[in-house]
C-alpha cells in the first residue's frame, strides 16, 4: 500500500469534500486534478450504472475558453470538424489534430455565445495549443480556463432525477445541447452528454463554492432512484467502445485509425490545422485501425495492463491498449489498436499479459452484451445529511 502525495500541482475538484463523505476510496490524476476511480464496491458501481443512476465528480474535464471577436475563427482552427452549423447552446464531438494530422485532445466544444466557446477537454494541456495558436494567426481572442468543474449524472434514471431537480424542461434536451441557467443561486449549464453508453446529463458549475451544495441536491433527489457514487466507468466504456485519449492512443494516432472519421470534415473545414495532413491519410487509408479484444475464456489477468502487445501467427500486429475483466461477458476484454491490413474482426491473436501469453479474438467494437442482465438487488444509498449554505 502507498500514498499519492499531491500538492498546489495537483488540484481539488469542487466536490472533493461530497466525494470524501461518499466514501471515496481510490483517486488518479487526470489534467493536474485528483478525479475519484472507486468507492469501495466496484461490481455495485458498475450495475448501478447500466441499470440505475450513477453521480460523478467530472470536474477533471477541464474547460478551455476561447472568447473574443475571433473566437469562431480560432476554434475552427482548431479541429477539422466544421463548426460552421454550430448553434449557441449546441455542442459537438470533435477531434483537435496538430499539423500532421495527429490526435491532441477530443474535447466536447460547447457553443455558449456568438463569441464564447468552451472546449470541455481529455487529458492534455490543450489550452497552451490554443494559445500559441491564437498568437500565431494574430486572432482577437482570450484563452484561459474559467472556474467551471462538471458533474456527471450518467445512467438510464438519469433523466428522471435531472428533470425533478430543474423541471422537465430538460427532457428536450438534444444530445450535446445544453442551457445556462442559475439554480438556488448556483450559476450552471445543464448538458446532455457524458462519457458513457447509457445516456445522462453534465451539470456544469460555474462557481466552486457551491460544489458540495451541487452534490448534495442531485443525490437527494436521486435517492428515490437508488443513486449512488460513481466514476467514468472502464468496464462499461471499453464494453461501449469508447475512446479514451492518452490511454488508447499514442504520439502517432490520428482520428481514422480510431474510428473518428466520421468527425472529419475534409472539404467544409478548409482553415482546420492538419487538414492537408488529413485529406493524405484519408487517400492513403491509416496503418492502423481500432478493434475490440475477446480473451479466451480463462481466470481475469491479474493486473490488467495497457499497451499488452500482440501477435498474429508468431508476427507482431499491435498492441492491446486498455483491458479489463467484463461482468456481463464473463470474460476479458480490451481495445486494441492493430496493423489495419494484417488484422481484422475474427482473427486470433496471442497477447503478452502480466500472466504470460494470452490467446485471444479480434472483434468488432462495441462489443455485443446482453443489456437484460439484472444486478443483484441491494439496500439504498441514504441521501446526505444537508449541507450549511455556501458562502
Amino acid at each position: 500500500m502507498f500514498t499519492l502525495s499531491h500538492g498546489t500541482r495537483v488540484r481539488k475538484s469542487p466536490f472533493y469534500d461530497a466525494t470524501v463523505d461518499a466514501g471515496v476510496s481510490a483517486f488518479t490524476v487526470y489534467n493536474h486534478m485528483m478525479m475519484p476511480t472507486g468507492y469501495r464496491d466496484p461490481v455495485s458501481e458498475y450495475w448501478r450504472l447500466i441499470h440505475g443512476v450513477s453521480l460523478w465528480d467530472v470536474a477533471v474535464e477541464r474547460q478551455v475558453e476561447v472568447v473574443g471577436p475571433d473566437a469562431a475563427e480560432l476554434a475552427q482552427a482548431l479541429t477539422p470538424r466544421s463548426l460552421s452549423t454550430l448553434q449557441v447552446g449546441r455542442g459537438r464531438y470533435a477531434p483537435i489534430c496538430d499539423h500532421d494530422g495527429i490526435l491532441l485532445n477530443d474535447p466536447i466544444i460547447l457553443k455558449l455565445n456568438e463569441d464564447q466557446f468552451w472546449f470541455s477537454i481529455a487529458d492534455s494541456d490543450l489550452m497552451l495549443w490554443a494559445r500559441a495558436v491564437a498568437q500565431e494567426r494574430r486572432l482577437r481572442v482570450t484563452v484561459f480556463e474559467p472556474d467551471v468543474g462538471p458533474l456527471a449524472v450518467q445512467g438510464p434514471k438519469s433523466t428522471d432525477v435531472v428533470a425533478d431537480v430543474f423541471g422537465d424542461w430538460v427532457r428536450d434536451l438534444p444530445l450535446f445541447g445544453f442551457r445556462q441557467i442559475v439554480h438556488q443561486d448556483m450559476p450552471l449549464v445543464v448538458a446532455r452528454s457524458g462519457w458513457s453508453k447509457q445516456g445522462g446529463f453534465e451539470i456544469y458549475l460555474r462557481d466552486r463554492q457551491y460544489g458540495t451544495d451541487l452534490w448534495n441536491l442531485l443525490m437527494e433527489a436521486g435517492f428515490a432512484y437508488e443513486i449512488g457514487p460513481g466514476y467514468p466507468n472502464t468496464m462499461e466504456r471499453i464494453e461501449g467502445g469508447l475512446l479514451s485519449f492518452g490511454s488508447d492512443t499514442d504520439a502517432e494516432t490520428n482520428p481514422y485509425e480510431v474510428r473518428l472519421g466520421r468527425y472529419v470534415n475534409l472539404d467544409t473545414a478548409p482553415t482546420a490545422i492538419g487538414i492537408e495532413a488529413l485529406r493524405k491519410i484519408h487517400a492513403e487509408g491509416p496503418k492502423r485501425h481500432q478493434l475490440g479484444v475477446l480473451f479466451d475464456e480463462g481466470a481475469p489477468l491479474s493486473r490488467v495492463d495497457v499497451w499488452m502487445g500482440a501477435q498474429k501467427d508468431g508476427v507482431d500486429i499491435g498492441s492491446v491498449t486498455s483491458s479489463v475483466f467484463s461482468i456481463r461477458l464473463e470474460r476479458t476484454i480490451g481495445l486494441a489498436l492493430v496493423d489495419r491490413l494484417a488484422a481484422q474482426p475474427g482473427d486470433r491473436i496471442t497477447v503478452d499479459t502480466a500472466d504470460g501469453e494470452r490467446e485471444a479474438e479480434l472483434v468488432d467494437l462495441p462489443f455485443d452484451v446482453d443489456t437484460n442482465l439484472q444486478r443483484p438487488a441491494g439496500p439504498k444509498v441514504a441521501p446526505p445529511e444537508p449541507a450549511p449554505p455556501a458562502g
